[in-house]
């Protein structure tokens, strides 16, 4: 596993999870492109939805992606990161466990991010989420 590519990605989903609107722009592009399957089936254009996202969560004592407040973590569950040369491609189902007075749920999700060195900083330019459920075509 490149070492580097996944210092710099926990740093920026850990920033997504505090709300640290700082770190999101330290290691996000401003050009920022991403599908969120639950949001919108269009995709979405730069910083300001996040920004509005991540600030109206720690309002509420929330963190991003998690609809209930309380002790929350993240778990990358079967990460594979693909270098090429200033361009990575990170994969992996987003575990989120919150812990509630009735007990931990766990929301899960599949995401990529698309991140690219530039100027000698790594940001993520390109997200793509999806649910993590068996498709319609898949019998239970």
């Amino acid at each position: 596993m490149d070492k580097e590519v996944y210092e710099f990605l926990l740093k920026h989903l850990q920033g997504i999870m505090s709300n640290d609107i700082a770190s999101y722009h330290e290691t996000t592009a401003e050009d920022l492109t991403l599908y969120e399957w639950w949001v919108t089936p269009q995709r979405l254009d730069g910083l300001p939805f996040h920004e509005f996202m991540m600030t109206s969560n720690a309002e509420r004592g929330s963190v991003f992606g998690a609809a209930e407040k309380g002790k929350t973590r993240f778990d990358l569950s079967n990460l594979l990161i693909q270098r090429y040369g200033d361009t990575a491609i990170a994969s992996y189902t987003l575990l989120i466990s919150t812990a509630l007075p009735e007990g931990v749920k766990v929301a899960a999700h599949n995401e990529s991010r698309v991140m690219v060195k530039l100027d000698g900083d790594w940001k993520v330019v390109h997200v793509h989420k999806s649910p993590a459920y068996s498709a319609p075509h898949v019998q239970a």
